[in-house]
C-alpha cells in the first residue's frame, strides 16, 4: 500500500528519463500523489502525449512534456525558462536519465567515455545548475539524483558508468552543502539490481550469479526505488540532505 504524501499534491516535479523502467515507475507514483508531473522527451511526440495522458488518468494534477534532449543545452535552457516563467516554478527534480555501455577497459573508446559522462553526469549538472535560480524562488525544493550501487562499489566492464555515477554522488553532496541555507535539499539514491526488461533478458546462469551476491536473494522492484523517491521529494524528509541511500537488498553490506 502506497504512502500518501499530502504535500506532493500539486507539487511541480520534473523527472528525466521518464519513459521506461525506474523513471516510468516514478512518474506514475507521482501521478498517484496528484503531483504536477513534468518530463522531457525527444523524438516521438505521440509517445510523449500518450505518457502525459496516462499520467493524468493515473491522478496527476497536470502532466507537461518538455521537448529537449539532455545534451542539447540551449534547447534545455529555453524550455525550462519558458516553463518556469509561464507555468510555475519547479520544486522537485528527479535526475533519472542515464545510459550505460558495458565494455572491458582495454576496449573502451574515447567517444564512449564522452557520451556516457555527458549524459549521466554533465547533462544532469547542467540541468540542475540551470534550475538553481528557479529553486531559490520555489518552496520546499528537493532534488533526487539517481546514482547506482556501481558508483559506490565499482563493477567489471563498467569503469565509465561507475565513474559517472560516482561523480554524481560528489555533485549531490556539493549541491546539498551549497543550497542548504536556502532550504533546498539534494540527495542521491543508489539502486542495486532492479527487475526491468534488461534483467529479464539475462541468461539463467547470469541471474543466478547476480542473485547469489544479494543477501535478500532477489532483485528489487522499480516501485522500491519510486517509494524512496517520493519520500525524499516530500516534506517527510525535510531534515535529510546530502545523503546517499542504497536500495540494493544488502548487496553493499
Amino acid at each position: 500500500m502506497q504512502t500518501i504524501y499530502n504535500d506532493l499534491n500539486g507539487k511541480v516535479v520534473l523527472v528525466t528519463g521518464a519513459s521506461r523502467g525506474i523513471g516510468k515507475e516514478i512518474v506514475l507514483s507521482l501521478a498517484a500523489q496528484k503531483a504536477h508531473v513534468v518530463f522531457n522527451w525527444r523524438g516521438d511526440e505521440d509517445s510523449a502525449i500518450a505518457l502525459a495522458n496516462e499520467l493524468k488518468e493515473a491522478g496527476a494534477s497536470d502532466a507537461t512534456p518538455l521537448y529537449f534532449d539532455m545534451t542539447e543545452y540551449d534547447k534545455m535552457k529555453d524550455e525550462l525558462d519558458r516553463f518556469t516563467k509561464e507555468v510555475a516554478p519547479i520544486s522537485g527534480l528527479v535526475n533519472n536519465a542515464g545510459i550505460s555501455k558495458d565494455s572491458l577497459m582495454m576496449r573502451v573508446k574515447p567517444e564512449e567515455i564522452q557520451s556516457i559522462l555527458e549524459v549521466n553526469l554533465k547533462a544532469t549538472m547542467v540541468l540542475t545548475n540551470t534550475l538553481s535560480r528557479n529553486f531559490l524562488k520555489a518552496k520546499e525544493v528537493s532534488i533526487v539524483n539517481m546514482s547506482s550501487i556501481v558508483g559506490l562499489m565499482g563493477n567489471l566492464s563498467q569503469t565509465v558508468y561507475a565513474a559517472s555515477k560516482a561523480g554524481l554522488i560528489g555533485y549531490t553532496k556539493s549541491v546539498a552543502k551549497e543550497l542548504a541555507s536556502r532550504k533546498v535539499r539534494c540527495n542521491a539514491i543508489c539502486p542495486g539490481f532492479i527487475a526491468t526488461k534488461m534483467t529479464d533478458e539475462l541468461s539463467e546462469k547470469a541471474k543466478e550469479s547476480y542473485l547469489s551476491a544479494i543477501p535478500m536473494g532477489d532483485f528489487g522492484e522499480t516501485k522500491d526505488v519510486a517509494e524512496l523517491t517520493l519520500f525524499l521529494l516530500s516534506q517527510s524528509s525535510k531534515y535529510i540532505t546530502g545523503e546517499v541511500i542504497k536500495v540494493d537488498g544488502g548487496l553493499y553490506i
